[in-house]
């Protein structure tokens, strides 16, 4: 298959006409209206308000305040604290960013309920219950949303149910609401919309399930279809010749949408990343690159017509997709100023494009990488020359670390790196992890720096299967299994955007889970997974302070200006995926606050990435049983003493978040609350079998102990 030039094609989008569905929901007080802000009001820097998810329709995350500054935001206190009562079981994740209009904040939870609250206080002025199916069982990564959109005098949310609901800002009843596709087909939003120029667009999660990706644009006033643009291209749209000329893989192709896009007004074009191809780790049966699958992509705003595109990664099968946010923002390359787009990928790289034409802005080769004729791994891959946030290898000293808990035969081969691929009957380890590099969590830009800011996981993974995947609608469309390899470190890296090479990198011990915020006063804003909210200078990177917020700090802050002080709002309610302590709280900071810390959180249990498990082998018949049951965090077993030869071991969450089992090189599957799974493992020597549960945090929060073997 030919790859597709990034430049020129236009292609006509249907419109289709999507039937309304009425509905009610809020209560409580009101609030002032947000009118249909015009493209001035949106790309302007915010400062009373903050009225967008990316502080402005660039996504830059930046505020122009300065009256904190890294010289006094060690004196930040908390001004209230609140909380907010929703989506803080151990199924959800609090990652979405504040938005404020005219003192009054919006927020939802992981549950998708919304609130408004009074900044001033931080009393409710109404509240709206998504009442969501709690059977829905096409979520990928925990329960979450990423943000509301305003504008027109509506909220607008996305729900993990497939639908796109619009409030009435004032009271929190139910304008209007639409169903964008269904969750029992595999489709969910789990990003923040977007309002524009009188539209609001969506985009809807789902690729682990075998959907067809999409960015669509509805009528703000009525929930009505204006246009679709599918990120599978069909029979005779540009990048449909990247898949196989028989057969329907398109039609089940990914492309997931999972964030917020950014406009250039003046461009007239709209710009977003996509998700990982499907199936997700099984190449054999989607020849091709597989546009536009892992890409960045440029639309007509107005029309939805295509534009140009950018793939990071040809023919996926690591899930090295792009769910991080685009950035926009100007910048001196070689003394001329460009117009530039960013955008941090799970590779770990930051890939920078003229934002006009798609092209790389500093360069980006095209190498060569090793193959596996199975999987059909495309010939090359694009490395942007600069640095990537994470390693991107796995350190024999760290791979002997973890050896013994991969199947039978596995080696170190190509020192790890990147891109090293693995077939059928086979299995690699490679770095970065399939949690990133730079997953969903948004980086910030800095005009007054030129640097971009950007949270990085560090971990290996394993890779293993490449199987044949049958595609059943609603049901997860791998081919293969994966599973995280030892304790996932972090990196909070400025890169700097002119160059992109890095300015200066902060090394955490856990992931660094967390979007950033920047500001004119030379301030960086990150949460960390222990509950703390930091601000770091944003020149050097040294720490300036550290707050606990009693929740892991797995979201984003929003700057404004309340009553002619600058404030700082954050949501922390943990995250599922990252494993951090869950909690609904809701607070606003000021250098004018009194109030204390709150205790520090606790750490919670990691809820896996769909399709997250470690391969079992086969072995002989059990010679004797262990029942083991799960709960929170916790093994109880039968027996902690066994005799040699095969033992079978029953595994039982009544646990309410997924679990698994390890022990002497075998590995349960994640299974989720009320599930069962059986292990077979041969102790071919007495001795003392350490156990433990692999997901993220758990082991470390209690869930590990050792059989004795006689």
């Amino acid at each position: 298959m030919k790859r597709l030039a990034t430049t020129g094609i236009t292609a006509l989008l249907v419109a289709t006409v999507v039937v309304l569905a009425a509905g009610c929901g809020g209560r409580g007080g009101s609030s002032s209206a947000s009118p249909a802000f015009s493209s001035s009001d949106l790309t302007a820097q915010p400062t009373n308000n903050w009225i967008t998810n990316g502080g402005s329709i660039s996504n830059q995350r930046y505020s122009p305040l300065t009256e904190i500054n890294a010289g006094n935001v060690s004196q930040l206190k908390g001004i209230w604290h609140v909380h907010l009562g929703s989506g803080s079981a151990g199924k959800y994740s609090g990652e979405a960013q504040p938005l404020v209009y005219k003192n009054v904040l919006y927020i939802v939870t992981g549950a998708d309920d919304v609130f408004a609250i009074d900044a001033h206080t931080g009393a409710k002025k109404w509240t709206y219950s998504a009442n969501l199916n709690q059977k829905i069982k096409t979520v990928c990564c925990g329960w979450t949303s990423r943000g509301v959109a305003l504008g027109d005098g509506k909220v607008y949310v996305g729900q993990l149910d497939g639908k796109l609901v619009a409030l009435d800002q004032k009271t929190g009843e139910v304008a209007w609401s639409t169903q964008v596709a269904r969750y029992q087909d595999g489709y969910t939003i789990t990003g923040a919309p977007l309002y524009y120029n009188g539209r609001v667009y969506t985009g809807v999660s789902g690729g682990e399930f075998g959907i067809r990706g999409r960015l669509t644009a509805f009528d703000a006033k009525t929930g009505q279809e204006d246009w679709r643009f599918y990120t599978i291209p069909g029979p005779g749209k540009a990048g449909h010749d990247t898949w196989p000329s028989t057969g329907n893989a398109w039609q089940h192709g990914g492309a997931p949408v999972w964030q917020t896009p950014a406009v250039d007004p003046d461009l007239g074009l709209l710009y977003f990343s996509t998700g990982n191809a499907a199936p997700d780790l099984y190449g054999a049966k989607r020849a091709g690159d597989n546009l536009f699958a892992s890409s960045i992509l440029a639309l007509d705003a107005e029309t939805g017509e295509y534009r140009w595109h950018f793939q990071e990664v040809h023919h996926d099968i690591w899930d090295y997709d792009a769910p991080s946010p685009v950035v926009l923002f100007n910048v001196s390359v070689g003394g001329v100023e460009r117009q530039a787009l960013g955008q941090a990928g799970k590779t770990g790289f930051v890939y920078i494009l003229d934002r006009k034409t798609g092209k790389p802005l500093l360069g980006i080769d095209e190498r060569p990488v090793p193959q596996n004729a199975a999987q059909k791994t495309a010939a090359t891959q694009p490395y942007p020359k600069g640095d990537a946030v994470v390693p991107q290898s796995v350190p024999v000293q760290s791979f002997n670390r973890f050896a013994a808990k991969l199947p039978k035969g596995t080696k170190l081969v190509n020192g790890g790196r990147i891109f090293t691929p693995y077939g059928p009957g086979g299995s690699a380890v490679s770095a970065p992890s399939s949690l990133g590099g730079t997953n969903w969590w948004p980086m910030s830009f800095n005009p007054e720096t030129s640097y971009l800011y950007v949270c990085g996981v560090d971990q290996a993974q394993l890779f293993s299967g490449g199987k044949t995947a049958a595609y059943k609608t609603g049901e997860q469309f791998f081919g293969s299994t994966f599973a995280p390899q030892g304790t996932p470190a972090g990196t909070f890296t400025a890169i700097d955007a002119s160059t992109d090479r890095v300015a200066w990198q902060k090394k955490f011990s856990d992931s660094c889970y967390s979007g950033s915020t920047t500001t004119a006063g030379n301030v960086v804003f990150v949460g960390r997974n222990d509950g703390h909210l930091q601000a770091y200078n944003a020149t050097n990177g040294k720490l300036a302070w550290s707050f606990q917020t009693g929740a892991g700090a797995n979201d984003t802050a929003s700057v404004f200006s309340l009553d002619d002080n600058e404030v700082v709002a954050f949501y922390a309610a943990g995250s599922a995926l990252a494993g951090s302590a869950h909690g609904d709280d809701l607070w606003l900071f000021g250098l004018h606050g009194n109030l204390e810390p709150a205790g520090s959180a606790s750490s919670s249990g990691a809820t896996a990435h769909a399709g997250e498990k470690a391969p079992t082998a086969k072995a002989p018949a059990n010679t004797s049983t262990v029942n083991v049951s799960t709960t929170e965090f916790k093994f109880t077993l039968s027996t902690q003493t066994v005799h040699t030869g095969t033992v079978t071991f029953k595994l039982t969450n009544n646990g309410g978040i997924p679990h698994d089992l390890s022990i002497n090189g075998k590995q349960t599957p994640n299974i989720g609350p009320g599930a069962t799974a059986t292990l077979k493992v041969t102790f071919a020597k007495p001795g003392n079998y350490p156990y433990l549960c692999t997901i993220p945090g758990h082991a470390e929060a209690g869930m590990k102990g050792v059989l004795k073997v006689t």
